[in-house]
This record gives C-alpha cells, structure tokens and sequence, in this order.
C-alpha cells in the first residue's frame, strides 16, 4: 500500500486500505486458481534487468546476455503461465512475447495526442499486464497506479514490473468500482476497453470525473459501432462472441456521454477499424481471436449480426 503515500490526501484511505486488504486476503489463499499465478510471479521477481527501455514499440526488459541458457529456459516457463497474453509486445531476457493484441499500434494513434505526463499522477484503471503502464514510463511520470482485478493479469504486472525495477509505478485488485474513493487525485485517467462492460457508463464517467484533478484529463478507449447519430447498440447476449458487453455506442455517443457528465474540450483523436492484423491467435494466446468473431462471409458483421466494432479513442478535460 506504499503507493498511497504519493496520492493526494484527499483519498478515502480507510476504504481502500480495507478494500486492498480484503482483496489481498482473498488471493493470497492457498487455492490452485490463485498458486497457478503467484508461484510464477515469485519465481520470477529474482530476476533482475539490467536493461530496460519503454521507448519503443516492445517493452523490453532485461537482455539475453544477463541470464544464462537455462534461466531463461525457466524464464520462459514462467512467463507462459500467464497465458494468455492480451497485450503486448514484450521481450524479456530475450524472449520475445506476441501477444494477442499489437498494442504499439493504438499506443502509435493516442501517444501524439497526450499531453506531456512527466511528474504527472495517472492511474490505469483496468490496466491488464500493464503494457500501457510501462510505455508511460518512458515520459517520466511522478506515480503510475494500475488497477486490475483480474488476478492473472495482476500477478504477470507485478512479475514484469519486479524485473524492470520500476518503483514509481504499482498495481492493486481495485476495479472501476473503487475509483469513487479517490477524489481529485489523478491529473490523467486511462480507460482502455472498459466503459462497454459496465452497465452505467454514465455513472463510471462522473466517477472518473470525480477522481481528477482540476484540469486533469480523461484517455477512453472503447470498441464502437459506426454511425452519425447518438445511439448505442444493446447487445441481446453477446457481441463479438464476448457476453458482459452491455453498450456499443458512435463515436458521436461518447461524446455526448463525456459531455453530459461534465467533461470539457471533448474530442475523439482516433477512429480505427479492428481487423485480424491488430488482434489475433499466436503462440501466446491461442483461443479464438478477431477472426473467430466476425460472420466469415460479410466481414462488417459480427458472429451475431451485428456492426463489426471500431476502436475509438476520447480525450476530455476537467474544467479548471
């Protein structure tokens, strides 16, 4: 809970104390569900990079060079227990990791529009295995704090970052629920792929709302329907093959969300269809991917019938 210390006072530090401790009992039981990822992360943590670099399209830690054939052998091992790997691309001690998504490629879209996060607060909120918290880290930022339920996704952070060495970023069990708990702390908020599995997107706006800073700034990246008008595709089951997908809105209807629950100088920097290029099958993710969601004979449909998604991405400001 050290990454407290770096937040604003103004943090309802009672509760996330007892929600973090509450969380924290609950995977570190000694059930096969939560071993299968800890036993992993621990063996990992001894190794050490010598070398990090964040600045490029692959997250790199660590080299080759600094372990020998058989550490990395057991490396490997331990990295593939976290499969499947979502994002990505990361090498560590040489082992190249393909993940499911080319995440460079939607950090390639956003990164021009960001602004400059050097001695900035963010937080991450569903940050998955962090790859977007380590591209961060290239500009500097004060604290980094990552919120991920998931406890594979947890634990492979907390291996990646034990071997990086990076102490001015750190994750927690929290999810979207906990963000009300942190009143005007964060100058930057990232929503990557979240806001369309929440059944009141409205009321996680003015949640994330509220845990800005004065003027601080809000990235949300959500998979969309195209169309002019403000409306949002309610799923009957599934969308894409995925279940928990509630709200599939235009581009025009994040907008009018952001604006309505207070966001100022909303705009949407990119609009990117998803294809079989930018998610797919590989030796580190080998469920179904894109390709398996899309009908086979009209690739603007999904499985369902449905608008084949696009990824968009949304700045909005808080007001000073």
């Amino acid at each position: 809970m050290n990454y407290l210390d770096y937040l604003s006072p103004s943090v309802n530090r009672p509760e996330i104390e007892a929600a973090h401790h509450k969380l924290q009992n609950w995977v570190n039981q000694e059930k096969k569900g939560f071993l299968r990822y800890r036993e992993p992360y621990f063996a990992l943590s001894k190794y050490k990079a010598g070398r990090v670099q964040c600045s490029g399209d692959i997250v790199t830690i660590g080299s080759a060079e600094e372990v020998s054939a058989e550490q990395q052998q057991e490396i490997r091992e331990h990295l593939r227990s976290f499969m499947p790997w979502r994002k990505g691309p990361f090498s560590v001690f040489g082992i190249d990791i393909d993940a499911e998504w080319r995440s460079e490629r939607k950090w390639a879209r956003l990164a021009p529009h960001l602004p400059d996060m050097k001695d900035m607060v963010i937080a991450d909120v569903g940050c998955n295995n962090g790859y977007y918290m380590f591209r961060m880290m290239a500009d500097s930022p004060r604290f980094v704090l990552g919120m991920e339920p998931s406890v594979q996704h947890y634990y492979c952070f907390k291996a990646l970052n034990e071997m990086a060495g990076f102490r001015n970023q750190d994750i927690d069990l929290l999810g979207v629920e906990h963000i009300s708990l942190f009143p005007e702390t964060f100058d930057m908020i990232f929503l990557m792929g979240i806001i369309y599995h929440r059944p009141s997107p409205i009321d996680v706006l003015k949640d994330l709302f509220t845990a800005l800073k004065p003027g601080g700034t809000l990235v949300m990246e959500t998979q969309a329907i195209p169309g002019n008008d403000p409306v949002a595709l309610f799923p009957d089951k599934t969308y894409a093959k995925v279940p928990g997908t509630y709200f599939v809105p235009t581009p025009v209807c994040v907008t009018n969300w952001m604006q309505r629950s207070g966001y100022v100088d909303v705009s949407m920097v990119d609009a990117t269809p998803m294809s079989s290029q930018e998610q797919r099958k590989t030796a580190w993710m080998e469920f179904e991917s894109y390709e398996d969601f899309i009908d086979p004979e009209n690739p603007q449909l999904t499985l369902e019938g449905y608008p084949a998604p696009l990824r968009t991405i949304h700045l909005g400001r808080k007001k000073n």
